[in-house]
């Protein structure tokens, strides 16, 4: 089985390209982290400066891609070994990035995704044992070497992750009722990938208030589009 010590070096961001002159975020972390509200609120903050913004999510963002969420994440499809839940996240983040994502970087507009690459590379790939280098590679074929501009891991011990997801009503999915010790795996993995990957990398504690956590959240998409070309102005 792949340890975190054993995450390849991935490339730290797309490559700029006059036709794709927007920004790319993608949130990851554990199952309840907070990352789908963090996402929706940079969008709502994004947007009130004036930007474009597609907010999404993985596995999903297209018609096949939620008919694959539902295959892969919901209980009651039979037993779904982890190679075929590697191609099914990975198929369904091909239809994602060819269908909704690259129009939406060509038009210049900040696409905003809950999950992405790193996801499958530390669940798939470490979790799962299938092997991070062999998980990247698909994926970097499945999305044509797209990468964020930025990723946004949101960091949360694996018990208060469990907590914060039994909290409510909704069931926990496929891979939310695995145990504490593969949700450890996973937060382990996530901090070392984002540890290899620094200047694209933003670490938070998501322990923190969800206000305060926003806060972080849009000042390191600022200083990102700051530092970019007159494109991201």
């Amino acid at each position: 089985m792949t340890s975190p010590g054993d995450l390849p070096i991935l490339p730290p961001a797309r490559p700029a390209a006059p036709t794709a002159p927007g920004l790319f975020v993608a949130f990851e972390g554990g199952d309840g982290a907070g990352k789908s509200t963090q996402a929706r609120l940079l969008a709502e903050t994004l947007r009130a400066e004036g930007r474009e913004v597609l907010l999404t999510r993985e596995p999903g963002g297209t018609d096949i891609g939620e008919k694959l969420r539902a295959l892969v994440l919901e209980h009651g499809h039979g037993e779904i070994d982890s190679r075929t839940e590697a191609l099914i996240f990975a198929a369904a983040r091909a239809a994602h990035v060819a269908q909704a994502i690259r129009p939406a970087l060509a038009r210049g507009a900040v696409v905003i995704t809950d999950r992405y690459i790193g996801s499958s590379i530390v669940y798939q790939g470490v979790a799962r044992g299938l092997g991070a280098e062999e998980v990247r590679g698909l994926n970097d074929w499945a999305t044509e070497g797209l990468w964020p501009d930025l990723t946004v891991v949101l960091d949360l011990d694996a018990a208060q992750g469990r907590a914060r997801r039994t909290a409510g009503d909704a069931a926990e999915d496929r891979l939310e009722s695995e145990p504490d010790d593969f949700h450890h795996s996973v937060r382990e993995a996530f901090l070392e990938l984002a540890a290899a990957h620094p200047a694209s990398s933003l670490v938070l504690d998501a322990a923190r208030p969800a206000d305060e956590l926003a806060s972080a959240v849009a000042e390191g998409v600022r200083s990102v589009l700051r530092a970019g070309d007159g494109t991201r102005a």
